[in-house]
């Protein structure tokens, strides 16, 4: 059967993940209802206001039923505040904040600092032949990660990538490169792609 890949779409940078996407061959969707989420194989939840991402999932009833494909074991791919909603532990999240709890890592809101503050850098990521270039704004960083993560690449000695089981999350944002390198590992590691080198050139 044809895999879909949706991309939240209730804020943030969507579009670009699913140009991403596209050209790496996958269909996708966006997705903003719990009709539109039933219809897709695997989800990329994009940046943008983690609080605001929050309590859109749950006026648009969806946040109980990505829960429950999330434990399920749907594969997940997060970014910036999409990593935020999918930490076990939130530092200075607003109190009726929810995050989804599917990877064992603690992170700090806004703990690379303001708009003012974002930054690029080029990051060694396990696997990969050369640097990924890599785009922070606004981004949380990882204060702690659970023993069964398995940390992808850091900055500075801090974790900025990381897999556990069917969740990848990243602390950047990978769609607004042209380097499509981590798309790829998403999808390969989950079966979605053929071709194995196509997430390790």
């Amino acid at each position: 059967m044809p895999v879909c890949v949706g991309v939240l779409a209730l804020q943030g940078a969507f579009t670009a993940h699913e140009h991403a996407l596209a050209g790496l061959g996958v269909a996708t969707a966006q997705v903003r209802t719990p009709s539109d989420l039933a219809g897709v194989d695997a989800l990329v939840m994009p940046g943008g206001e983690s609080t605001t991402m929050s309590r859109l999932l749950e006026t648009s009833g969806m946040f109980d039923d990505l829960k429950a494909r999330l434990i399920d074991g749907m594969p997940v791919f997060g970014t910036c505040a999409g990593m935020i909603l999918l930490a076990s532990d939130v530092l200075d999240g607003r109190p009726d904040q929810r995050s989804f709890g599917v990877i064992d890592i603690t992170v700090q809101r806004n703990g690379y600092g303001r708009q003012v503050d974002s930054f690029e850098t080029d990051i060694d990521v396990v696997g990969f032949a050369a640097p990924f270039h890599a785009v922070f704004i606004r981004a949380p960083k990882v204060v702690a990660a659970g023993p069964g993560v398995n940390v992808l690449a850091s900055h500075d000695g801090v974790p900025v990538l990381a897999l556990q089981g069917h969740v990848m999350v990243a602390s950047f944002h990978p769609e607004l490169t042209a380097d499509d390198r981590l798309h790829a590992l998403f999808l390969n590691d989950n079966g979605f792609l053929q071709h194995n080198e196509l997430s390790r050139s």
